[in-house]
Formats: C-alpha cells, sequence, structure tokens
C-alpha cells in the first residue's frame, strides 16, 4: 500500500480535532504531529490523553473524513453513496458527479414485461465496461470520476493509523485494560476497514505495518479472513479486561462527544463484544450469495466472484447473532457538531444530501425503495410527494418522491432516516440490532425455521414503529417469507450503506443472463407509472483494484487478480 498523505484540508482539521480534544490552545505550539499517516508521538502524544485523541481522530479523520471533498464531504456520502446506487435505493441526478449519474443505472429494463416493444430502455454505457474500467485510472480518479478510488483510500487510510496507533501504543504509560481497550479499539476498526475492502473489490492488499510498501494482492475471501482475524482479535481483547471502571474512562475519551447521543452512547464491554458477533456474521452473508430471484428461493446465479450460502454458513449466522447486537444496545455511530465535526449537516452522509426537494438533490430517492414499504407504515411519514415528480435521463433516476428532513418535519415515533439539522441525525456506522435481527430472520427463513423468521421481522418493525399487521401467526412460504424479509431489510436498513451488498447477494445485481435480475419493479418510464417492470443492472459484483493503486504499486509475482475476470 503507497503511503497516504493528507492535503493541507484535511490535515488542519486533525490538528484542530487533536487541539480540541487535548484542551490545547495554540496549534504550532502545542502539536508535532506532521501527518496523522506519519506521526512525532514523541512531542505531543506521550499521555492517555495524547493516546485517546490520536486514536480518536485516526479512526473519525483518516478514515471517515480523509480525502473525501468530491461529492459531500465524508465516507458516508460519496463511497456509501455507490452502495445506494447500486442498490437501488437512491439514483442519482443529472449531470456529471463522480459517476453518480452513471454508476447505478442499470443495462436494460423493460417496464412492461407483456409490452416490450415500446417500454424497454437499453443503456449504451454498461457499468463495467464504460464506467468502471474506462476511468479507473489516476488521471481520471484527477477528475473526479473514478469510482472505484474514494472507498479504497479511506479505509486503507484507517488501517495505516490503526497500525500507527498499535506500534507506538506501548510507548504510552497506562495501565492494562486502559492499553488493552487502545488496542481493542484498533483491531475493531481494522477489522472494519478489511471488511469494507474485502466486500467490494476482487482483491486487496494485507498491511501490517504503518507506511509499508506492500505490493503482493490478495483474493478478497483473504481479505475477509484478515478482517475476522482483526475482529477477533478485538474479542479476545476484550474479554481479557478485567477492571471495567479502566475501560469506561477510556472508551469514553475516544468516541467524539457528538456522537455521545441516543444509541452512540460509548458501548460497554459486552456491547462491543455483541457488535464484533453481528460484524462477524455480516462478513458471512455479504460474501455468499443467496439467490432469491423473481421469487424463487431455488434461483442460482452461473458466474460470480463468491460461493452461495451452505447449510454450515447459514448455522454460523445463527450462532454469531444470536450473540450479536440486542434491542436498545449502543452501537458506534456518528453525528455532525456545530463545531470540530468530521463531516458537515448537508453534505456528510447520502441521506442528507438526499433530505430535501428532489428538484435540486444529487441523490434522489428511489421508487424501488418506497415500493419495499407495505402500505399504512407509518415509516413512511420520511417521505413526501409534495415536490413533484423529478424526471430523470430516460432512466431509474425518475421518482415522485423526496426524502424529508425529519428533524424540521417534526417526526417521532419511528427513526428518521434524513435531516440537515446539526446533529439531527443518527448515522450507524457499524451494525445495529436491525440488522441483527433481520440476519437472524433470514437465516432462520432459509434454515427451514419460517416462524423465528416471521418474528424477528415483525420484532424490527415494532422497534422501529412501522405498526403495520404481524406476520407471526400466519402460514407463509419461504417464497413469501423471504420476500417479506427482502423488502424489510431495504425499509429498515435504507441510507446505511448496505443495500447494494443485499441486492447483490440476492442475485438481483447480476445479469439475467447468467440467472439474475429484478422482477416486479416499480418505475416510471417515459412519464408513465409501471409496477411490474423486470430490471437487468449487469453490475460488475466485486470492483477491480484502483488504478491509483495498480499504476503507482505494481502487483508483485504470485498475487491475485487485480482485474475482475467475470467482466
Amino acid at each position: 500500500m503507497k503511503k497516504i498523505h493528507f492535503n493541507k484540508k484535511h490535515r488542519a482539521y486533525f490538528l484542530c480535532f487533536l487541539i480540541t480534544v487535548m484542551a490545547t490552545t495554540a496549534c504550532k505550539k502545542q502539536l508535532d504531529v506532521n501527518d496523522p499517516n506519519d506521526p512525532t508521538f514523541g512531542g505531543n502524544v506521550t499521555n492517555e490523553t495524547g493516546i485517546a485523541a490520536y486514536a480518536k481522530g485516526s479512526v473519525y479523520y483518516n478514515g471517515f473524513a480523509y480525502g473525501d471533498g468530491w461529492l459531500g464531504d465524508s465516507y458516508f456520502s460519496l463511497p456509501w453513496g455507490y452502495h445506494e446506487l447500486m442498490g437501488d435505493v437512491v439514483g442519482g441526478g443529472q449531470g456529471s458527479n463522480n459517476q453518480t449519474t452513471t454508476m447505478g443505472v442499470p443495462d436494460n429494463f423493460i417496464a412492461d414485461p407483456s409490452n416490450p416493444g415500446s417500454t424497454t430502455f437499453t443503456n449504451t454505457a454498461p457499468q463495467a465496461t464504460s464506467i468502471i474500467r474506462s476511468f479507473n485510472n489516476a488521471a481520471s480518479t484527477g477528475q473526479g470520476n473514478n469510482a472505484l478510488y474514494y472507498e479504497w483510500l479511506n479505509m486503507y487510510a484507517l488501517i495505516n493509523s490503526c497500525n500507527t496507533t498499535l506500534e507506538n501504543l506501548g510507548t504510552i504509560t497506562l495501565s492494562a485494560d486502559k492499553a488493552n481497550t487502545v488496542k481493542a479499539w484498533a483491531y475493531w476498526w481494522k477489522g472494519f476497514a478489511y471488511a469494507q475492502i474485502g466486500t467490494l473489490y476482487y482483491s486487496g492488499l494485507i498491511v501490517d505495518h504503518s507506511n509499508t510498501i506492500v505490493s503482493t494482492y490478495v483474493p478478497q475471501s483473504a481479505i475477509i479472513a484478515e478482517s475476522n482475524k482483526q475482529l477477533n482479535l478485538a474479542l479476545t481483547t476484550l474479554k481479557a479486561i478485567g477492571n471495567q471502571g479502566d475501560y469506561a474512562s477510556m472508551i469514553g475519551q475516544i468516541i467524539p462527544s457528538q456522537c455521545k447521543v441516543g444509541l452512540g452512547n460509548p458501548p460497554s464491554n459486552a456491547e462491543w463484544q455483541a457488535s464484533i458477533n453481528t460484524m462477524l456474521a455480516r462478513n458471512i452473508l455479504f460474501n455468499h450469495l443467496a439467490p432469491f430471484v423473481n421469487g424463487n428461493p431455488a434461483a442460482t446465479i452461473s458466474k460470480a466472484s463468491i460461493p452461495a450460502m451452505a447449510a454450515a454458513d447459514w448455522s454460523a449466522v445463527i450462532t454469531y447473532c444470536n450473540a450479536g447486537v440486542q434491542k436498545g444496545a449502543n452501537v458506534f455511530t456518528a453525528r455532525t457538531s456545530a463545531a470540530n465535526s468530521f463531516f458537515s449537516p448537508n453534505g456528510g452522509t447520502v441521506a442528507a444530501i438526499c433530505a430535501s426537494n428532489n428538484q435540486n438533490t444529487t441523490y434522489k430517492v428511489s421508487e424501488r425503495l418506497i415500493q419495499a414499504f407495505k402500505t399504512g407504515d407509518k415509516r413512511l411519514a420520511n417521505f413526501t410527494q409534495a415536490n413533484g415528480t423529478f424526471y430523470g435521463d430516460a432512466n431509474t433516476n425518475t421518482t415522485r418522491w423526496s426524502l424529508l428532513d425529519g428533524v424540521t418535519a417534526g417526526l417521532s415515533g419511528i427513526p428518521i432516516l434524513g435531516s440537515r439539522a446539526i446533529g439531527g441525525l443518527e448515522v450507524y456506522i457499524g451494525p445495529t440490532y436491525e440488522e441483527n435481527q433481520l440476519m437472524l430472520a433470514e437465516a432462520n427463513i432459509r434454515s427451514g425455521n419460517i416462524p423465528a423468521g416471521l418474528a424477528q421481522i415483525d420484532a424490527v418493525r415494532t422497534a422501529q414503529g412501522a405498526a403495520v399487521a404481524p406476520l407471526t401467526g400466519t402460514s407463509l412460504t419461504a417464497a413469501q417469507a423471504l420476500t417479506e424479509l427482502t423488502n424489510e431489510r431495504y425499509a429498515a436498513l435504507a441510507f446505511r450503506g448496505l443495500s447494494y451488498y443485499d441486492a447483490r447477494r440476492w442475485g438481483w445485481t447480476y445479469s439475467k443472463a447468467v440467472g439474475g435480475g429484478r422482477y416486479g419493479a416499480t418505475l416510471i418510464f417515459n412519464k408513465i407509472l409501471y409496477t411490474n417492470a423486470t430490471i437487468n443492472y449487469n453490475f460488475m459484483d466485486y470492483w477491480d483494484v484502483p488504478g491509483d493503486e495498480t499504476e503507482k504499486n505494481p502487483a508483485a509475482t504470485g498475487s491475485a487478480p487485480t482485474k475482475n475476470p467475470n467482466y
């Protein structure tokens, strides 16, 4: 991995963040960090306060704000934006904004399969070859056209900073349990970062030391294995902590003050362990196929980069989720603040960018997201048709819906999905109760325990105030239960950066030619509303390694392919 440097803007943010947390008064006088990825610990990070500030800044700035000044201003705006575009939770606007108008456009769709002659749309610029491959180079990155660049940049910056924290932790005088809390922090976020890399890219790099060039690329399965290794290191380290007072003291210093609201308060040791278990379950689920195409639980995808879920995989998901995040547990979140915020209220998240008049927003609420909610679902109060229809450029961007600013609208009793109010939007970085329950529900349904799965879907709807008729006690088939499950994952987990991985593993984003496609979709074509459309996305399932990396860091002999050979 090539050494990553901050530009002046992000270096200034990081320095001022450290100064604020350390309650110092003069940036130059008090701090001697020239680059957060190459710090001078001897000059400033010499005690408990310093290491806590560094551990905090290395995650929330290096990981979630570094280099994200193109569209929005954080990891949760542009990298997550591609996930939500390809998962069809949002559509892109018109014009060219970091390929957000193109990355989510399918190869083709038939708005009315009974009358395909006049209702077929064909994209002249397929994603895999025309968008991903043609713009995957450093020159295109410089022009803001390489979608593959940003996630890689953020996550390896995060890994590098966590490595630096671990390497220098021994130079700080701390109690054993405070030191273990910092170690667990670094292992956890390394596990998170490798999960993001391994779940999105065809291959990647395992970087064990800071500021080190590694040129041997390994397959995505090895990256996921490394994620699991780091997560288990975090789990083991947390279990070894005996003094929970020392743990609470340190974790309280590491999490930014504006995040300590709602479910973002510092997790207890046990709550953090539960988040790790849910993350381990996610790594299994997101990196295996579980096709459910055109209502068929037995569907198969004939050409993919990952294998199908086996019975043992579903069993492992159940085991992890049974020990996973529980209702009301504190988890890892992000919020904006009036000062020293690591992302902005207006542009820091997909949901914030989307939370306004659909005629003006870069991201548009997808008709496919709205169709996931049942009629009468109280969570639909997050959306409005008051702004009219935005007519996209003859594809799936067209929508009748806008996302409300839930804080301004005064929504209560249901989750607020979008807001531009300072501190008004709770952004879930890691796993949540809803995700844990829905993974458990899917695993139970796929394992033949449909009643348990339906009860778990009901639990999520109840927790979010949906107020729809319960599924418990109904006699649904596996296909009907999975329809409820897929809809609920879209509805309950919207704008959390997970939608693409769901659509991929269910087979929806694969070409119809290999068994994929999405059926029964709602869309507007030529100003006519259709509710039974067939969409052939044909998206690249795992992205090529960014050209910025391979051009400057060519693959060593014995490396895994850096381009997905299936496309």
